[in-house]
């Protein structure tokens, strides 16, 4: 099968046109692509700034569309049915990982962009267990950036807070306005904290309960708040003081790709059996519970739609922040 799109050549270069072939598999299943999120991973990937794979590649990895064609061997999908693909598209399916179903941390996963084509184009090829069935009621424009961004701070949450619980959101950006989402149609009591006293609005749009801005003085006055805290901002924080706002048994859940080392004072977690976890993307199942539950609670994302052919420009808004919250590339 033939499929075109746009690449990138090399690190920092502009996309341009690109065609590939690729082979159907026993296991897989050909999606034509109708939306496309741009996630920063995606940036990372074309800046060289993540040496995961080669030159040129086609990024991507926010993917919703239509299946058309299935392998022999799958049996669950049908051409027409419509599907997202993640970060992720293949595992080893034999390691305890992928055996006890959490395939997302299997030593030998395949991301979908990686070493690999993915989503910036009219199709692609994945195995049928990375290709999640949309609910109807999820527009497409909504479940791509879901299927990384979205995940991303789903699973976290869903693991570590309860229906009452106060949950501090860290950053409002693409990640931190689908914690914001996902934390109110949960039933927790949703804190933003920003180092933007501008968002404040558009955190209490959301769902947020309160808005703090991100001052030492702010912090300071949230000791001991917080059952479960997320960060999704891309910087350095003042870790201790936000290992101070968790109450005992709390979770600091850290998802933003921020520079630098994470330096918490060790005596700071001893007193009250505080956590400090990592967390990303999700397994299958993960991912169809959090569309599931999106379709429940009526979620959409808050997303800016481009043409594909204008991906350059839409990279360039994501790269400047101009983006709000989720660039969304249509074919």
């Amino acid at each position: 099968m033939q499929f075109n799109g746009y690449a990138a050549h090399g690190p920092q270069e502009t996309l341009s046109t690109h065609e590939y072939d690729d082979t159907l598999d026993d296991n897989d299943v050909a999606v034509q692509i109708t939306h496309c999120g741009i996630c920063h991973s995606d940036l990372h990937l074309i800046d060289g700034e993540m040496p995961m794979g080669d030159f040129p590649f086609i990024p991507g990895h926010e993917i919703v569309g239509t299946i058309t064609s299935t392998g022999s061997h799958v049996t669950a999908l049908n051409e027409g049915d419509r599907v997202g693909v993640g970060w992720q598209c293949n595992s080893c399916k034999e390691c305890e990982w992928c055996l006890d179903g959490e395939q997302h941390n299997c030593p030998e996963q395949q991301a979908t962009c990686v070493g690999r084509n993915g989503g910036y184009a009219d199709g692609i090829i994945v195995d049928k267990d990375f290709a999640i069935p949309v609910p109807e009621n999820v527009s497409s424009e909504s479940a791509a950036p879901m299927m990384c961004g979205g995940i991303t701070v789903y699973t976290p949450l869903s693991k570590y807070a309860e229906p009452g619980d106060n949950v501090a959101i860290v950053g409002l950006g693409g990640l931190g306005h689908f914690g914001v989402l996902f934390s109110d149609n949960m039933g927790c009591n949703t804190t933003v904290i920003s180092t933007s006293p501008g968002k404040e609005q558009q955190a209490k749009e959301l769902g947020a309960n309160t808005f703090i801005e991100a001052t030492q003085e702010q912090l300071s006055e949230t000791k001991n708040e917080f059952d479960v805290i997320i960060n999704t901002a891309p910087a350095n924080l003042d870790w201790d003081a936000y290992l101070g706002a968790l109450r005992p048994k709390g979770s600091f859940v850290q998802v933003g790709a921020s520079p630098g080392s994470i330096d918490f004072e060790p005596f700071g977690l001893f007193p009250a059996d505080k956590k400090i976890v990592g967390s990303h993307i999700g397994s299958p199942s993960r991912i169809q519970e959090m569309l599931n539950f999106a379709a429940t609670n009526q979620i959409e994302a808050a997303t800016q739609q481009y043409n594909l052919e204008n991906v350059n420009q839409a990279l360039d808004d994501v790269r400047n922040g101009e983006a709000r919250f989720r660039a969304v590339l249509t074919p």
